[in-house]
């Protein structure tokens, strides 16, 4: 076995302790297909846009048998395959198709949802599965019957490499040729291509990082409607999109082991701007999702009814996502070599930081605000408890170092007079910034129409990432991190300052710690000057992750658990992970 295919078996046994079928089910990049237990055997459902899983079952059941007739439980679960007790496997054959085989007798009952054609299909009716099928070879008994509504079909099968199941999830071609130790061969094969990109880190984070990696790999998805692109999305389990933010993080992790893929997520991120140079919330399959006008017509009207004394609340409201573009664009350097495309990337980002000061300045003092929760990416957080706009200082702290970035582009390129436009509208906004301050409170104070929030939060942490607050701010910031009865909880940091009012462990945005916040705040500890203080955030960070079992999407800040409904397998968390795992090696 060579040194390579070595490497990746090694990663994919490390990732395949945590594939439970259930925090992780088993798919395949690039494919829209979820196999997760049921009662007795397994369950298949497609990842759609805004869609709930369980509106997607396309299998509502795959049950196998032993030659004894007993039910064969589910003996191992690995990246390419899962093993039922007998010898039978299931594999996928390509991104929309699953195939069944064994090597001795074995009978499978598929439970399908409705009712066959009379051409044997059923009809799923989702958009990546207008129709399914299957098809057997080898079967030499076979039963069909229908169960409350649903169709069952029972097939038993003598065993060997030319009999299986093939189950096809959508346009899927069935080649009379291909055996299921073919499929099972070339999806071992993907994983491996996959896994041998495994980016290396210390011992005791190697196998966090290799189910990390497993879990983007798992999450990569193709957009029809987009030329097949191959966007990770933040969870197949109720994310499938390309979200602006998400982007950003994702690509942060990946360019460690597949730069071209995170080069593609920032491709995706900024393929998509307005003429007035915003860039949109999500790209989805069939468009993207820039304004309340593209939401449905309920959301549309929930978010015109949270006006404000500022904004109109009759007009559509921009949706869009924090400005990390050029923190994450600055990630690809010396990655990626492709001037062409960084001069047009960076040319976006620069037309999407005017659109923040020319129109999401929507009182025109020069600070701009966020419109809606949306575009915050903190939707519940409890600054947007009061009213709209909502200045608050997570976003001055972006557009700082967004400005500062851009200038140190400009002035590699040669653009003095960009470079001082850039470097004088950072500093008007850092002073801007540092008005906002509340000296007696020891925060920074976020602004809803104007008037100062109470809410204490983990974005009053953030203006560290300009790495330009006057030492007594910084003192202070460092001071509400080792208080425990602000951000210093058991596992931190939470999101929300425990002795707030809002303070809650488990709800989303008002308490629980996300992998992102706390690598954003080292990051700010960094280079603020606190490079030690920095470094054990990051290495509790990853004790967090490892502690709840894997990169969930947020995390109770008292126990260090999954939050109870956060999503797992979550693609930031992931990706930040393996960063912060790189980080940690050094």
């Amino acid at each position: 076995m060579s040194g390579t295919v070595s490497l990746a078996r090694d990663a994919a046994d490390r990732a395949a302790r945590f594939l439970d079928l259930e925090n992780a089910p088993f798919t395949l990049p690039g494919s829209r297909i979820l196999v997760q237990r049921t009662d007795g055997g397994v369950t298949a459902r497609l990842a759609e846009y805004e869609r709930r899983l369980d509106d997607c079952v396309v299998v509502r059941a795959v049950r196998v048998f032993g030659a004894d007739g007993r039910i064969a439980e589910i003996a191992d679960v690995r990246p390419e395959s899962i093993a039922f007790d007998g010898g039978v496997t299931l594999t996928f054959d390509g991104p929309t198709a699953l195939s069944l085989g064994g090597d001795t007798r074995w009978t499978v009952e598929l439970t399908l949802p409705g009712a066959l054609t009379a051409s044997g299909r059923w009809s799923p009716g989702l958009p990546s599965a207008p129709e399914a099928s299957w098809r057997a070879a080898g079967a030499d008994d076979l039963l069909v019957r229908e169960a409350h509504g649903d169709t069952v079909v029972r097939l038993s099968f003598a065993g060997g490499d030319g009999a299986g199941l093939r189950i096809a999830l959508g346009p899927a071609t069935m080649d009379a040729e291909r055996t299921h130790a073919d499929a099972l061969a070339a999806t071992t094969g993907v994983w491996d291509d996959w896994f041998a990109r495994t980016p290396a880190v210390r011992d005791d984070l190697a196998d966090l990082t290799a189910f990390c990696w497993w879990v983007l790999g798992a999450n990569v998805v193709t957009l029809p409607g987009r030329g097949d692109a191959r966007a990770v999305v933040p969870s197949k389990i109720g994310y499938v999109g390309l979200w602006q933010w998400d982007a950003y993080f994702i690509a942060a992790g990946l360019r460690h082991g597949d730069p071209e893929l995170a080069r593609e997520q920032l491709a995706l991120a900024f393929g998509f701007p307005s003429a007035n140079g915003q860039l949109p919330d999500v790209v989805h399959d069939d468009g993207i999702l820039a304004s309340s006008d593209d939401l449905p017509p309920g959301d549309r009207e929930n978010l015109r009814r949270a006006g404000s004394a500022i904004a109109d609340p009759t007009a559509p409201i921009p949706l869009t996502k924090p400005p990390l573009a050029a923190w994450a664009l600055r990630s690809l350097d010396g990655l990626v070599d492709d001037p062409a495309w960084f001069d047009d990337a960076w040319a976006t980002v620069a037309r999407s930081q005017e659109w923040w000061f020319a129109h999401s300045d929507l009182d025109g003092d020069g600070m701009p605000e966020y419109g809606h929760p949306y575009s915050s990416g903190l939707d519940d957080s409890p600054i947007f408890d009061g009213e709209l706009p909502v200045a608050s200082p997570d976003l001055a702290a972006y557009l700082i170092l967004q400005d500062d970035l851009l200038a140190s582009r400009a002035r590699s390129v040669g653009d003095a007079e960009a470079a001082d436009r850039h470097t004088a509208r950072a500093e008007r906004t850092l002073a801007l910034l540092e008005g906002m301050w509340d000296d007696d409170a020891g925060f920074f104070r976020s602004r809803g129409a104007g008037a100062p929030l109470r809410a204490e939060t983990a974005v009053s942490l953030l203006p560290l990432l300009t790495g330009r607050l006057p030492g007594r701010i910084v003192s202070r910031m460092l001071e509400a991190l080792d208080d425990p009865d602000r951000f210093a909880t058991p596992w931190a940091v939470p999101t929300v300052a425990a002795r707030d009012a809002d303070f809650s462990a488990e709800r989303m945005w008002c308490g629980p710690v996300w992998v992102n916040i706390n690598a954003l705040v080292a990051e700010g500890l960094a280079v603020s000057g606190h490079a030690e203080r920095s470094r054990q955030l990051v290495e509790a960070t990853l004790r967090l992750v490892q502690h709840a079992g894997g990169p969930h999407e947020y995390f109770n800040p008292l126990t260090g658990a999954k939050a109870r409904t956060a999503t797992t397998s979550f693609g930031w968390s992931a990706a930040l992970c393996i960063d912060l795992a790189v980080r940690a090696t050094g």
